[in-house]
């Protein structure tokens, strides 16, 4: 399997790369183990899941990082996730050749 679903110790929520796979499994009507090749896009070949998952991350120190947001294609979506942990998919608009 792709997907690692390993949580941080002490916490119960996912990692951002997870919630990512979540939402897109959720909007495409299927289980997340079922979001990896060759049906579905490797989420490795459009971001790297552990910098994802560490961009807004607490840093070693225990202090906060700043706020923001990445956004990225995939799977045939607009993908938002914010610094506030919120993943946010669209569907991608299909340019006109």
């Amino acid at each position: 399997m792709l997907l690692s679903v390993d949580s941080v110790e002490g916490d119960d929520a996912q990692p951002l790369s997870f919630e990512v796979i979540a939402a897109i499994a959720e909007r495409e009507g299927v289980d997340p183990t079922d979001i990896e090749p060759p049906e579905y896009d490797a989420l490795y070949d459009v971001v790297n899941p552990e910098a994802l998952d560490s961009l807004f991350a607490p840093r070693e120190d225990g202090t906060p990082r700043g706020q923001g947001q990445i956004e990225f294609r995939f799977c045939g979506y607009d993908v938002v996730v914010t610094s506030e942990g919120d993943v946010d998919v669209t569907e991608t608009e299909q340019s006109q050749a």
